[in-house]
C-alpha cells in the first residue's frame, strides 16, 4: 500500500521490519491478569505464547525486540510472571531467533526474571527501537515504539491500531506498535490532538495515520488530522 511504510510489514498486533530480519512488538505487560478484573479464556501465558507463536511462524524472523513493558509489575513479583516469561523466551529462542527487549516504564523489576534490559535497540537496517515514554535516547533514520496502546473507533468497534508518522520525529519516520496485551482496553486516537498523547512522539498526532490489522488484511486510514471529521 501506498500509504503505509515499504520498510515494514503489519502483524497482529506486531511489525516485522524485513531488511533487519526483526519482529518487534510492545507492551505484552506480563502479569496484568494478575492485577485485572479482566481473565482470557486461555490465560495470559497460552494467550501470549500462542499469538508469538503465529508471528514466528508468520515471518521467521531472526530477531524478536520487545520494544518497553515486558512487565506489568509494581513491587512483588505475581506467581506465575517469571514462568510466563520464561515461556516467551523458549518460543523465540525455539525458533532460532535472538531475543532482545528494551526497558519500559514498567519493566523496574526485570532482573527478578532473569532479562538483561537494552534501553534501546538499533537495527542493522537503521531503525531505533525504544519504549516511547520519553525522548528518543538516539538519532536514526526511523523510529519503532511502544507505550501508548493506540486504538481506533470505527463504527462503534474498537480496533488495536498502528500509528504511521511518515517524516514526524525531524524528518524520520515514526510508527506507534499497538498493546500485544490483549488486556489493554487502549488508547483511542480519534480524538487525540497536540500534547493529549502519552508518548513524547506523538505531541502533534496529526500527521499519523492509524493502520488496522484485522484477519489478517491490513486497513489504512487518513492521518488523524484528515480522520477526526470522518469518524
Amino acid at each position: 500500500m501506498s500509504d503505509t511504510p515499504s520498510w515494514l510489514a503489519f502483524g497482529e498486533r506486531a511489525a516485522y521490519l524485513p531488511e533487519a530480519d526483526a519482529l518487534v512488538l510492545a507492551d505484552v505487560h506480563v502479569g496484568r491478569d494478575a492485577a485485572s478484573d479482566v481473565a482470557l479464556p486461555l490465560g495470559e501465558r497460552a494467550d501470549l505464547v500462542e499469538r508469538l507463536d503465529a508471528l514466528l511462524a508468520e515471518f521467521e524472523p531472526a530477531t524478536v525486540v520487545v520494544a518497553g513493558d515486558l512487565l506489568h509489575v509494581h513491587g512483588t513479583v505475581p506467581d506465575g510472571v517469571r514462568g510466563t516469561v520464561d515461556a516467551i523466551e523458549t518460543a523465540v529462542r525455539g525458533a532460532d531467533a535472538t531475543f532482545r527487549v528494551v526497558r519500559g516504564n514498567h519493566d523496574a523489576m526485570l532482573d527478578s526474571v532473569g532479562i538483561d534490559a537494552e534501553d534501546a535497540v538499533v537495527l542493522p537496517d537503521g531503525t531505533a527501537i525504544w519504549h516511547g515514554h520519553d525522548d528518543p535516547p538516539v538519532d536514526a533514520e526511523r523510529y519503532v515504539v511502544g507505550h501508548e496502546h493506540p486504538a481506533v473507533e470505527i463504527e462503534g468497534t474498537r480496533h488495536p491500531c498502528f500509528l504511521y508518522g511518515p517524516r514526524q520525529h525531524e524528518g524520520s519516520d515514526v510508527v506507534v506498535l499497538p498493546a500485544f496485551t490483549r488486556l489493554a482496553p487502549g488508547t483511542l486516537v480519534n480524538g487525540l490532538r497536540r500534547d493529549d498523547s502519552l508518548s513524547s512522539m506523538l505531541s502533534d498526532p496529526d500527521g499519523f495515520r492509524p493502520v488496522v490489522v484485522s484477519e489478517g488484511e491490513t486497513l489504512a486510514f487518513p492521518a488523524l488530522g484528515d480522520l477526526r471529521g470522518l469518524l
